[in-house]
């Protein structure tokens, strides 16, 4: 690690403060990220929490830290409402698409997992499917019910208030704390969730195992204690997720982790970060939609796929994450994504321009030139990954004259490592919008232009103006004087 960057500095949740980042093992960085359940698409605000926790595994990798990055993947347990209350969205979901259970999982697998690679994140060390991991399940419940636990006829419950500091992750204001969870007889807190929920009497679900509990399957929350703690060992350093698991989901894991990591005759309270099972805990805020077609129970939602199809190259939407911190919350908007577009096009062609003039020295080591700007880029990355600030960066970056091109390219690839926009890949022709209902193909629109170009150069104006009513009629706008040279777009 280089000791002249800049200290890694992250807000903790659980202690709701800046703290410099002290891996666990010296040199080591392992970090757990709440993945997505596997009944539907994800829309663009669960695709935020997966590019803020890509910026932060590149962030690791850029200090020097060997990362190990876990995702899950939930594919049964997480109920119709996070407050532990409906029916398994797994089972839900196939009985309405007449489905195996198992097929509905593989295919919106399938389906996150090209949005993961479209928005170009990174593939993590590893990805935790939840029905690989029951029988660990079973033996981490057996372990904390002796002294957590209790037994009613739905399931096995754990009860919060045997653990010291329960809700503190979420700041609970009220004697229920996070109580906004289904009545059931018989639970001795409002609070109390389900470890093992049996399988009623009389009925029979597509995914269900035996346990000492009776038949039936494991609850959301022990799920991610179990995995994180398998693959990573408690405590690890990092557990990320969107800022709504904060209220219930992560308290309810914190407390599995405390009730297995804990010893009995030793304190068990948050005050030592690590009884969480995590040493930091991180969140990345709402995405807001002011239509309301965020929520998948809409019926048509916001997906990235919407986007592509609108013409939208997915890494513009990659840029507009970027474009606000991750803890703040981030508007979505067409004009918005568009902006980002703009912005995306801009560096890109200027990267296309700067490989034209490094030709075969491309490659080069920055100069000192760049060392002030890389540094502040690296201070930027480093204050809680303030990606705001390290795009302006990049931006002085690439208007910096009279510098070696190479060079420049070089500078760039340093802070694209860590932003994740692909600017040295990326062809500016892939960026043009271009819905999915054109019914003109690129080849023809690039043919009616190079026509109307030599048309304009022989001054034969008609026909250029033919030409472009042509386009027009395609709903294809040819942008003469372009400072991008984008040349057209389709709208």
């Amino acid at each position: 690690m280089d000791k002249t960057a800049a200290p890694l500095v992250l807000f903790n949740s659980l202690t709701r403060a800046l703290e410099p980042f002290v891996p666990v093992h010296e040199g080591e960085a392992r970090v757990y990220s709440c993945g997505p359940t596997v009944y539907n698409y994800p829309h663009i605000g669960n695709m935020r929490a997966y590019v803020f926790a890509d910026i932060l595994g590149r962030t690791l990798s850029h200090k020097g830290y060997k990362l190990t990055h876990v995702i899950n993947i939930t594919d049964v347990g997480h109920l119709t409402d996070d407050a532990d209350a409906g029916e398994d969205k797994m089972e839900r979901m196939a009985a309405a698409q007449k489905q195996s259970i198992w097929d509905i999982a593989e295919h919106y697998k399938q389906a996150y997992w090209m949005d993961v690679r479209a928005l170009n994140i990174r593939q993590p060390a590893k990805w935790t499917v939840a029905t690989d991991y029951v029988s660990q399940m079973i033996e981490f419940a057996q372990k904390i019910a002796p002294a957590h636990c209790y037994e009613l006829e739905s399931g096995l419950y754990f009860d919060v208030a045997s653990v010291a500091d329960y809700g503190r992750l979420a700041r609970a204001q009220t004697d229920e704390g996070e109580g906004r969870i289904e009545a059931v007889e018989g639970k001795r807190n409002a609070a109390d969730f389900a470890i093992w929920r049996k399988t009623p009497a009389g009925e029979k679900r597509q995914m269900e195992w035996d346990s000492p509990w009776g038949r039936g399957a494991p609850g959301w929350h022990l799920e991610c204690s179990v995995m994180s703690g398998e693959v990573l060992g408690f405590p690890f350093d990092i557990h990320t997720g969107g800022i709504d698991h904060r209220e219930i989901h992560h308290p309810n894991e914190i407390a599995q982790n405390q009730a297995f990591c804990c010893k009995v005759d030793e304190p068990c309270g948050l005050d030592v970060p690590a009884n969480s099972g995590a040493r930091m805990w991180m969140h990345n805020n709402f995405l807001v939609e002011r239509s309301g077609k965020m929520s998948k129970s809409s019926g048509e939602f916001l997906r990235l796929q919407l986007l592509i199809d609108k013409g939208f190259h997915p890494l513009a939407y990659r840029m507009m994450c970027l474009q606000a911190h991750y803890r703040s919350e981030l508007e979505f908007s067409w004009d918005g994504l568009a902006a980002a577009l703009t912005r995306l096009k801009r560096l890109v062609l200027a990267v296309a321009q700067l490989k034209e003039r490094a030709g075969e020295s491309a490659g080069a080591v920055p100069g000192p030139k760049f060392a002030p700007l890389l540094e502040r880029f690296d201070a930027a990355i480093s204050d809680d990954l303030n990606t705001p600030v390290a795009l302006t960066v990049l931006d002085e970056i690439v208007a910096l004259k009279k510098v070696d091109p190479a060079e420049k390219l070089s500078a760039i690839a340093v802070v694209d490592a860590v932003l994740g926009l692909d600017l040295l890949a990326l062809e500016r022709r892939a960026l043009r919008l271009r819905p999915k209902n054109a019914d003109i193909a690129v080849d023809e629109i690039e043919s009616v232009l190079e026509q109307r170009r030599e048309a304009r150069a022989a001054k034969d104006f008609a026909m250029s103006d033919t030409l472009r009513e042509q386009l027009a009629a395609h709903g294809v706008e040819a942008m003469d004087g372009d400072p991008l040279g984008w040349e057209w777009k389709l709208g």
